[in-house]
């Protein structure tokens, strides 16, 4: 059905007398306007005409009100109150006006609907768990998530940034290459590349910048103040530092062959700065143990090491003595064949290198087998980078490099005499004996033995020389005091390993090392030290203070640990033992040990054995019966009442051991030992008779 049209048109023309009668109308209609036009006054009405102008701001109606002081103060309206006096007129033109200059202002705000904190934990978590799956699954398809995975942990709630770095501690630990990955700088230029290849290359350039982006931000989580520490253990729940210094381990120990490795590792020396012992500190320890024992290439060591060496000089080597003792882990202590300092470093093999050098350097080889013996060269490097092999003279020279800065701090420590690193020092040396140079020898014994007469001045003068303890670990307890008889023990130990480890029956006319203060300074420490009530605790061994001396403190307050004994962990029995042990029986001549020597040792030795504990006891008896074993018709004559070789009396109290004239005296204390009420004790004074006793 046709819809009939809105508007008729005129088919036809009109006719002309229409339009003679329209147009003359129409001219008729203009000539009027144009001579009412002419009376207009057109500026005088705009003038008089009524403008609308800017509101009187309207006055408030209160009255003043009178202040205590008797002054008068007016009151201003509120907002509210002047704009119900507005009338009804300002109303309607106020509403008259444009409305759309005030809506839209308030539909650019729109309030956003407020998400509980644990249903946005909720979304987070799945958001999370869905990129790191695409990411484990196809990581070159979706680069795009380690940017994403970042960005979810820009939130401010903690737990949403805890998750984040969890989640991508296990991303990236799965998806990191076993090779580093070079910057693109290294190329050759104007090098040619396949699509695969292009594709590689930015897959790893968005691996490596997001690695460094979420190793900054362990980096900077690890820093935070105490202040949120507490807070996290206050809502029984670990910091996010802790979590940061978590995951910063991990990886170091994981990956270390990876880039930004030295930033791991400033992140865990950062945490190994202060004195404060907790779980994190701890974890740094043993992640730094794990890369030293399995370090293979030698690079990640010295760089743990150099770092280390240049921290504890920053704080003055205000540290904890386990930090210290981090060295005791390294590779080199069993695999480094040369001889260090602290300046140089001397390879056992480096003469024959030379000579097949120089051969080397003789051989003719024409242009053509130079280029390809390079071209050889440069290909078998390639290789062993591809296959992430060690070369041995690479490992040699890292290795070197680390133990000229383990001497070198060792040395600055026995010049500062800090008294809480002593025995880790000490007990380093030792460990370092067979690693040290010759030329070495002489400052590291003159060292010692300052060490041993300051250590002997404070103790006849009663001072306790204490460590300066940091400003922010003042709360963590006693600052470390020296102990004198375990430093000097530790000294002797120290000074008759450097010696044996050297070989010295080999290179006597060499060294020309004199032991003897030490061996006179021990015999003069055994009295003393068998009336020691401490003798067989360590250095962290629990005990109660004295509650008859002066100054102790109330049972309640007084706590169970001594600070004074933080020089390591041997017993001061076992330490005894080793110093006795290498001063008469050394292993590379026992045969050289003088007959007055072993005598003054053996009558002093059972002397002692009457003060000391009964496993102590034991101990020293167990000696003197190795003793006898080797030497038993040097000092046989002690236990004979007939026979005397010397004349005079013996002086226990002796300024030298040869001076005590042992042989003027008889082993009495055997008969007293005999009925000692510990039965192992009395079997070992009757292996100690009957070894002396053989002939």
């Amino acid at each position: 059905m046709s819809t009939r049209p809105s508007k008729k048109r005129r088919l036809t023309p009109p006719q002309s007398g229409d339009e003679d009668a329209s147009s003359r109308s129409e001219k008729k209609i203009q000539k009027q306007f144009f001579k009412n036009a002419a009376s207009w006054d057109l500026e005088q009405d705009y003038e008089t005409k009524a403008r609308k102008g800017k509101k009187k701001e309207k006055e408030s109606s209160r009255l003043p009100i009178r202040l205590p002081d008797g002054r008068l103060q007016q009151v201003a309206a509120p907002a509210g109150d002047l704009r119900s006096v507005e009338s009804d007129e300002d109303w309607l033109e106020d509403d008259g006006g444009d409305v759309s200059d005030h809506e839209p202002q308030e539909r650019a705000l729109p309030e956003k609907p407020d998400i509980p904190e644990p249903q946005q934990i909720l979304e987070a978590k799945e958001e999370l768990a869905k990129l790191a799956s695409a990411l484990n699954e196809n990581p070159e398809e979706s680069v795009g998530n380690f940017k994403a995975i970042a960005k979810i942990g820009e939130s401010r709630i903690p737990a949403i940034q805890k998750l984040t770095l969890a989640t991508q501690l296990a991303v990236y630990k799965d998806v990191i290459p076993g090779y580093r990955i070079r910057p693109i700088s290294e190329d050759g230029p104007g090098e040619k590349l396949s699509k695969e290849v292009r594709t590689l290359r930015a897959y790893e350039r968005s691996l490596v910048s997001g690695y460094q982006a979420y190793v900054n931000n362990l980096a900077k989580y690890a820093k935070t103040g105490k202040q949120q520490e507490k807070s996290a253990k206050a809502a029984r729940g670990q910091s996010i530092s802790s979590i940061a210094i978590t995951c910063a381990c991990t990886l170091l120990t994981s990956v270390p062959h990876f880039n930004f490795r030295s930033d791991l590792i400033k992140i865990l020396v950062g945490k190994l700065s202060t004195r404060r012992v907790d779980d994190d500190f701890n974890k740094c320890l043993q992640a730094l143990e794990t890369l030293f024992h399995e370090d293979e290439e030698g690079r990640p060591a010295m760089e743990a090491v150099s770092l280390l060496s240049k921290m504890m000089r920053a704080r003055e080597y205000e540290v904890d003595e386990s930090v210290v003792n981090l060295f005791l882990h390294l590779r080199l202590l069993s695999e480094f064949a040369g001889k260090a300092s602290k300046d140089t470093v001397e390879h056992a093999d480096g003469a024959g290198k030379k000579v097949s050098n120089k051969a080397a350097k003789r051989e003719f080889r024409t242009k053509r087998k130079r280029k390809e013996l390079k071209e050889h060269k440069a290909l078998q490097k390639d290789l062993a980078q591809a296959d992430a092999v060690v070369g041995h003279e690479e490992r040699d020279r890292m290795q070197s490099e680390t133990l000229k800065l383990v001497f070198a701090t060792y040395f600055r420590i026995l010049k500062l005499r800090q008294p809480h690193l002593m025995g880790a020092v000490l007990e380093g040396l030792a460990k370092y004996a067979h690693l040290i140079n010759q030329d070495f020898f002489g400052d590291l014994l003159e060292a010692l033995k300052d060490l041993i007469r300051h250590s002997d001045a404070a103790a006849e003068g009663g001072e306790a020389v204490e460590g300066a303890a940091a400003a922010d670990d003042e709360e963590d307890g006693d600052a470390p005091v020296r102990n004198p008889s375990r430093e000097a023990l530790l000294c002797t130990v120290t000074a008759f390993a450097l010696l044996a480890g050297q070989d010295a029956h080999n290179a006597r006319s060499d060294l020309h090392l004199d032991l003897s203060f030490f061996t006179t300074h021990l015999y003069q420490t055994l009295l003393p030290l068998s009336l020691n009530p401490d003798l067989e605790l360590g250095a962290k061994s629990l005990r109660l203070p004295d509650p008859n001396a002066p100054g102790t403190p109330h049972p309640s307050t007084a706590t169970t640990t001594s600070a004074g004994n933080k020089v390591n962990l041997q017993t001061t029995t076992v330490l005894l033992i080793r110093c006795l042990t290498a001063a008469l029986l050394p292993a590379w001549n026992a045969r050289s040990v003088p007959p007055l020597r072993l005598a003054s040792f053996t009558k002093q030795l059972m002397t002692a054995s009457l003060q000391v504990p009964e496993r102590s006891a034991q101990a020293l008896l167990a000696l003197l019966a190795d003793v006898g074993g080797q030497h038993s018709r040097k000092v046989a004559a002690l236990w004979d009442t007939e026979e005397r070789r010397g004349d005079g009396a013996f002086n226990p109290l002796s300024a030298s051991v040869e001076g005590a004239n042992p042989f003027a005296a008889t082993v009495w204390e055997g008969e007293i030992l005999r009925r000692h009420y510990c039965p192992k004790v009395r079997e070992g004074v009757r292996l100690v008779e009957r070894s002396m006793l053989q002939k």
